[in-house]
């Protein structure tokens, strides 16, 4: 795996065990052993491997992609290969969505975390914006009508 991208996993696996005071392998103990007593370590810990596990099956499609395009005639990308190249491309997004996810469960500042709302379970009672009545004009007297025409 790329130091970059151990780097990326170390700093993640970093917040998480600053933010739930132990080692990454004590919280997966602890999630395993009592998966309710905690919610939220139960979800951080689950997504945190599945990013793991997104980046392990990214880095093998890479090397396997490597490997094709140095057995590829130069200039030449047959269909397999391509199909090689869309896999690293997929599994990219897959990572790339699952660091996402761990990334907002970790902020406590991410939208829908910071303060109640409808989706907390909490109803509105209220109109979302305050209005006020439209001003309406006193009503108008009706035009006669003349010869059939308005």
């Amino acid at each position: 795996m790329p130091e970059e991208l151990d780097d990326v996993l170390a700093a993640f696996a970093q917040q998480i065990e600053t933010r739930f005071q132990m080692s990454l392998g004590q919280l997966r103990d602890a999630v395993t052993a009592a998966p309710e007593a905690s919610p939220e370590a139960t979800t951080v810990a689950r997504w945190y491997g599945h990013l793991e596990e997104a980046q392990e099956l990214l880095s093998r499609a890479e090397d396997e992609l490597v490997l094709a395009l140095d057995r590829a005639p130069a200039g030449e990308l047959e269909d397999p290969v391509m199909a090689l190249a869309d896999r690293v491309n997929t599994l990219v997004a897959v990572r790339d969505g699952r660091a996402m996810v761990v990334r907002h469960l970790l902020d406590d500042n991410a939208p829908g975390k910071s303060a109640p709302g409808a989706w907390h379970g909490v109803s509105r009672t209220g109109p979302a914006i305050a209005t006020t009545p439209v001003a309406r004009p006193a009503a108008v007297p009706a035009v006669p009508v003349r010869g059939g025409m308005r």
